[in-house]
């Protein structure tokens, strides 16, 4: 026998097979043939597996979603790591939005209360931006890769097995319906061997495919592990943004004691009265008008003599060269004017150190 009749026979003997399970399967649907049932324990193993796999896709997916909320950006990943490549690196949004407030607080000015309250913000959010990237580095390798694996891995192993499992009970039910038509001895015992002989594969294909199923219990052992590295990334990263926000805060302040003097007065005044007495909204602008031309007032009696004032610094400042002084919030120095120094600036001194300082920064004590 040459290869060419050898691949012949072959392929009639596939062609015999795969007819007979059509027509098993066709005969089963439409109620005219037996099915020979799986194992209660089986069964079960199957659902497991199916139910795992469900939930495991729809957290997958929702979780690079929540890593990733721009859907083109995703697809964009999703391609380079088909072709094995590393995708570009991508400015986030955060580390943008943080590099829009430098450059507009560089713009505005370092000595100024906005130029450098954008700064600082602008810094944090590059941060943010890093704890950000640096959270879904994590995720994808200790979280999201695993879950993959299973997907593509041992989960396509699982279903391999489950259609060879199929195609052997579909042999299986061919050769006793094929018995049951038997007429003659010869024929009967043909079919009876081909049935042990169907058995015996089906019966082994079963156990297999048991083996593989028993196996998901371990997986769920490891994606709870895997779980758990997630929520310790996320806490990770929450906890960074609150250090982060945090210290701006501190650096940023508080607002100054006129304003938040204002709001209480402003909150008395609202108290309830009759119809005649003026009404609230209108009383809180003059409130705040007389306050500013108090401060402003200070400020000027200050720039106009020769004497000294203590004054509380409001915000944190970072000197932008030597002729300044840094300052911290909350902390008292003397303040002064100098004949033609610019009208936002007044001399600062705190022991032996001297500089300029920004009037916005300050609020005069009595």
């Amino acid at each position: 026998m040459n290869i060419m009749d050898f691949n012949v026979k072959k392929l009639a003997a596939d062609a015999g097979t795969f007819l007979s399970r059509a027509v098993q399967f066709t005969e089963e649907k439409l109620g005219q043939a037996e099915k020979t049932e799986l194992d209660a324990h089986l069964e079960n193993l199957l659902s497991k597996a199916e139910c795992t796999k469900l939930w495991t896709e729809k957290i997958m997916k929702q979780t690079e979603v929540l890593l990733q909320p721009n859907p083109n950006a995703r697809i964009e990943e999703f391609v380079y790591e088909k072709l094995d490549r590393k995708a570009p690196s991508r400015t986030n949004n955060p580390e943008l939005l943080g590099q829009y407030m430098v450059d507009s607080g560089s713009e505005f000015g370092p000595g100024t209360a906005y130029g450098n309250a954008l700064i600082k913000c602008g810094e944090t959010q590059k941060r943010i931006g890093a704890a950000d990237r640096e959270l879904i580095q994590t995720a994808a390798i200790n979280f999201l890769t695993p879950l993959r694996n299973f997907i593509e891995g041992d989960y396509k192993t699982i279903t391999k097995e489950r259609k060879l499992l199929q195609n052997k009970r579909l042999d299986l039910d061919a050769a006793k319906t094929k018995l049951k038509k038997a007429k003659a001895a010869e024929a009967r015992a043909a079919s009876e061997q081909e049935v042990r002989i169907a058995q015996s594969e089906f019966d082994r294909q079963a156990e297999i495919t048991r083996l593989l199923l028993e196996g998901i219990s371990s997986t769920h052992a490891h994606h709870l592990r895997c779980l758990n590295d997630f929520v310790e990334a996320q806490m990770t990263y929450y906890a960074q943004c609150y250090q982060y926000m945090l210290d701006l805060q501190k650096q940023l302040g508080s607002f100054p004691t006129t304003v938040l003097a204002n709001n209480n007065q402003s909150s008395s005044t609202c108290a309830p009265s009759s119809s005649t007495t003026t009404p609230c909204a209108s009383v809180t602008p003059s409130l705040s008008s007389v306050s500013n031309s108090a401060a402003s007032l200070s400020f000027g009696e200050l720039k106009s003599s020769s004497g000294s004032r203590k004054a509380r610094v409001l915000y944190d400042y970072d000197a932008a060269n030597s002729s300044e002084l840094s300052l911290l919030a909350d902390e008292v120095i003397m303040v002064y004017s100098i004949p033609g120094m610019d009208s936002d600036w007044l001399m600062g001194e705190r022991g032996n150190q001297k500089g300029k300082v920004p009037i916005t920064y300050l609020e005069l004590l009595n």
